[in-house]
């Protein structure tokens, strides 16, 4: 059906047999999340009345509630909101944000310049009067990564009495030259720091990031952290919405800027998306990992066709992302379009670079999930500038998985672009 050349399929079943042992790690993980969750819902008393919608206000909404609970017990913290009603990783950060910050006060973003699409939010791009944290009198400054980690020393140099929020990207993102990092490391960055200012919070950025490791950043000492639920958490099955989770008194303000002051989280009708919120969290631990497994099998492939991938494939991972150095804008065009195959939803479809929304540059971006946009089924985008990086995610099957990268080297070799 799909016409592999045997060198492709030999080259894949290879791979394969070399990352078995990463594999191994993977799913001691995922037990030990799975127990958390599970453990959650037995704590939570989850029945089939959670599943109910509520309309309108949404006033007593107990699956909503107790979805909270879960969420704050599996991530090993204090309190927890989980919405449907938030649109995006991005959407969910700009709450906390506001939630947090006040005219006059700072952010120190204390690994580089955040992800794109909070450039506006922050004000450091875009049109003045949008409506940023900028218009709104919040300042703010940022301190670089020292190779590859956060510089804690010049991060606490950079702070003062003004700094109310420090801000910590767990993800790479569209930044080529870092890595990840581990949970671990930002908990104790967040402590180093609040030693010297406890009146900060530290909120963490964590897409990508959820089930990948034991513990998440607040078990470390990470105040809040905040993600999407299509990505890691949604397991493939949410249909929308995004989380906020850590210390509850940050976590009670951010809800006054969910909803509005003197309401918070007492508001927000479900409208019969529980079912799918709940069902997807349980979930997540193992499409995760089916992500992971996914992400090991593609960098070995592509390392051994000669390409830089970040991280490597027996690197201990913190995220689901890897990158793939193309160096070439045919070679990202086709790789994206050969994962676009491998998808299950619009498999026949061919991604061009569009003009995004949020990006400075124009973006390819291979997707063909159940949910739009969703990361944590199998994708593949990138920017359209040099040096023509392809940052790879999802996979909400291994199997599915191998068969989208196996399709993205045999679109490259059919184009002439690689020899094998």
């Amino acid at each position: 059906m799909f016409n592999i050349d045997e060198k492709v399929s030999a080259l894949c079943r290879e791979a394969e047999k070399s990352v078995r042992p990463q594999f191994e790690r993977i799913d001691e993980i995922c037990k030990s999340n799975t127990m958390k969750v599970h453990r959650a819902f037995y704590n939570n008393r989850i029945s089939e009345a959670h599943f109910s919608g509520t309309t309108g206000y949404g006033y007593s909404d107990r699956g909503r509630d107790d979805l909270d609970r879960v969420y704050a017990d599996a991530f090993e913290c204090e309190d927890a909101l989980v919405r449907h009603s938030i649109v995006s990783g991005t959407h969910a950060l700009c709450i906390a944000l506001f939630g947090l910050l006040r005219p006059g006060k700072t952010l120190l973003s204390v690994t580089g310049k955040p992800y794109d699409t909070l450039d506006e939010i922050i004000g450091i791009a875009g049109k003045k009067g949008q409506g940023s944290l900028t218009d709104f009198g919040v300042k703010y400054r940022q301190v670089e990564l020292k190779d590859g980690r956060i510089d804690t020393d010049a991060a606490i140099a950079a702070m003062d009495d003004t700094v109310s929020v420090v801000f910590i990207q767990r993800s790479k993102g569209y930044a080529s030259d870092r890595r990840t990092l581990s949970s671990r490391e930002i908990g104790e960055a967040a402590k180093a720091i609040k030693a010297k200012y406890p009146g900060t919070a530290v909120l963490v950025d964590n897409c990508y990031g959820e089930f990948v490791e034991e513990h998440e950043p607040v078990y470390y000492g990470a105040d809040v952290i905040v993600g999407s639920l299509i990505k890691n958490p949604g397991g493939s099955i949410a249909r929308g919405g995004g989380y906020m989770a850590g210390r509850a008194d940050l976590i009670e303000l951010i809800s006054y800027r969910l909803t509005s002051p003197g309401i918070g989280r007492e508001v927000g009708a479900t409208l019969g998306q529980n079912l799918d919120m709940y069902r997807g969290f349980y979930m997540a631990p193992h499409i995760t990992a089916q992500a992971l497994k996914t992400s090991v099998f593609c960098a070995e492939v592509y390392r051994r066709l000669g390409f830089k991938v970040s991280p490597e494939p027996e690197e201990t991972r913190s995220d689901i992302i890897l990158t793939v150095t193309l160096g070439a804008e045919s070679l990202l065009r086709a790789f994206c379009q050969g994962i676009q195959m491998g998808a299950p939803v619009d498999s026949y479809v061919t991604p061009e670079p569009w003009d995004m929304p949020g990006y400075q540059n124009k973006v390819i971006m291979a997707a063909g999930a159940f949910v739009q946009g969703a990361s944590i089924e199998l994708s593949a985008d990138g920017p359209m500038r040099e040096p023509y990086i392809a940052y790879v995610q999802g996979g909400i099957t291994w199997e599915s998985g191998y068969l989208g990268v196996m399709l993205s080297v045999q679109k490259l070799l059919s184009e002439g672009l690689i020899k094998i």
